[in-house]
């Protein structure tokens, strides 16, 4: 599909790319970001957003998923307790974002995005007490719920589901915030590729913008994961441009 953007535009487009690749490594929530990106500056209707949006998702989990496994052996060991039901509530989600009208979407992603800002002001992490090491509560039907869950909302509209997937994985999974962090990328990409194939069924996905953005958020994952991450304070600068650009676009849904 063609990609109609003025240079500003672009450099705007691709300055989002590259700064949600990097939020979604080392915080998520990227795309709080990037979805009105796609329907306030691209012009895609709010389904369409929300369906070309995982190509980016997609691509940058791909990205950082690699190279945290390359640098922390083992990590990912038994995720599949996690994965499994996170797949099946995805394919889910992504049927009721399909069945959805363009108006009743719209409301729904202005609705998510203010209770995300809630959730971010409250600094979800400051409750995420590190426990010990190893997931050992993973195979409960607690967790199992807990992750089917997490799969509808992910598969429905994914912005601020690592939020959910790191209170998953520390409150309920009992894994340490640090393991959390490592497996939320895994978890994100694994439960994107049925919701992608469902959006790319009912043709709901713009390929041009989708790549485009792909590309840039690939490269913020590999920048996020390699460099940002050593930076002292990094993550306080990212929470507070993420709580600014979060608020602005859910004002904007409802004017």
């Amino acid at each position: 599909m063609d990609i109609d953007l003025s240079l500003v535009d672009f450099l705007l487009f691709a300055f989002a790319g590259l700064f949600t690749g990097v939020i979604n490594t080392l915080a998520g929530s990227g795309s709080l970001i990037t979805l009105p990106i796609f329907i306030f500056m691209c012009g895609l209707p709010p389904s369409v957003a929300n369906a070309t949006n995982r190509i980016g998702v997609f691509m940058q989990s791909g990205v950082a998923t690699y190279k945290y496994n390359k640098t922390f052996p083992g990590l990912f060991k038994g995720v599949e307790w996690l994965a499994i039901p996170a797949i099946l509530g995805s394919i889910l989600g992504s049927k009721i974002a399909v069945d959805l009208d363009e108006k009743t979407m719209n409301y729904s992603i202005g609705v998510l995005m203010i209770i995300m800002l809630i959730v971010l002001l409250f600094k979800p992490t400051r409750w995420m007490q590190e426990t010990m090491e190893g997931g050992t509560n993973k195979k409960s039907f607690l967790s199992i719920f807990v992750f089917f869950c997490i799969g509808i909302y992910g598969g429905f509209l994914q912005a601020g589901v690592g939020v959910f997937l790191l209170a998953g994985m520390v409150l309920v999974s009992k894994y340490s915030l640090k393991q959390a962090n490592g497996i939320k990328l895994l978890m994100v990409l694994v439960f994107t590729i049925p919701a992608l194939a469902m959006f790319i069924y009912y043709d709901k996905i713009h390929f041009g913008y989708g790549i485009l953005m792909g590309v840039f958020q690939s490269l913020g994952a590999w920048l996020g994961v390699k460099f940002i991450a050593k930076i002292p304070n990094a993550n306080v600068w990212i929470y507070r441009v993420l709580i600014l650009v979060v608020a602005i676009s859910a004002a904007k849904f409802f004017i």
